[in-house]
């Protein structure tokens, strides 16, 4: 299939359950969110106004996606919440059709125009690759079965901060319905609450929301 295709698949709402690992901190958050993607044909407004954003022209576009989002993690403070939505394009390649650009309205680790590498795998997985000022993300998402897909996404900031993530999500509708390696080891003695002041800024979404 082509990223489109399994973007149409993925429309409907989602139950994501996750684990993120601090890797710095040699610790584990647990958490939870509900998504809603809907898939959007390449002639949708929306999807027009984003290539335009990025200067690629609209005609090159097979179509896009809207994702919202609101989440709980384990380790949240009381007035903490993830939630929000963006609007994608996706642009493939002129000589193979299975990958190229995913233009987002906004990034998920920085808010701004931001525009990432996607290929399907030889597995029918979608990879993605996005390049920020401060950061780097790969992301891979995969079905288990029409109801079930699942979600692996490494986040490294350029100042040492990683993490790993990993998600099971079930389909329970349709759309209407900072340190060196050398610290690692004290880092990991650190409580939730040390470990959520430092890595404060580097708080990512995902490409399914968060």
């Amino acid at each position: 299939m082509d990223a489109m295709e399994f973007f149409q698949l993925s429309t409907g709402r989602w139950r994501s359950q996750r684990t993120t690992h601090h890797l710095a901190f040699k610790r584990s958050e647990a958490g939870e969110s509900n998504i809603l993607v809907e898939a959007l044909g390449a002639d949708h407004p929306k999807v027009i106004e984003i290539c335009e954003l990025h200067q690629v022209d609209p005609k090159l576009a097979i179509g896009g996606a809207f994702v919202s989002w609101h989440g709980a993690m384990g380790w949240d403070r009381e007035d903490e919440n993830h939630e929000g939505s963006t609007i994608f394009s996706l642009i493939p390649d002129a000589d193979n059709p299975r990958q190229g650009s995913l233009l987002r309205e906004r990034g998920y680790a920085e808010i701004v125009p931001v525009a990432g590498r996607y290929e399907m795998d030889d597995e029918d997985a979608l990879v993605l690759i996005t390049e920020y000022e401060t950061m780097s993300s790969i992301e891979r998402f995969w079905f288990v079965s029409p109801s079930i897909r699942m979600r692996t996404s490494t986040v490294k900031r350029f100042g040492g901060f990683s993490t790993a993530t990993f998600c099971t999500e079930f389909r329970v509708g349709d759309v209407s319905e900072v340190t060196s390696n050398s610290d690692e080891a004290d880092l990991s003695n650190q409580n939730p609450e040390q470990i959520k002041n430092a890595t404060e800024s580097t708080e990512y979404f995902s490409l399914f929301g968060w």
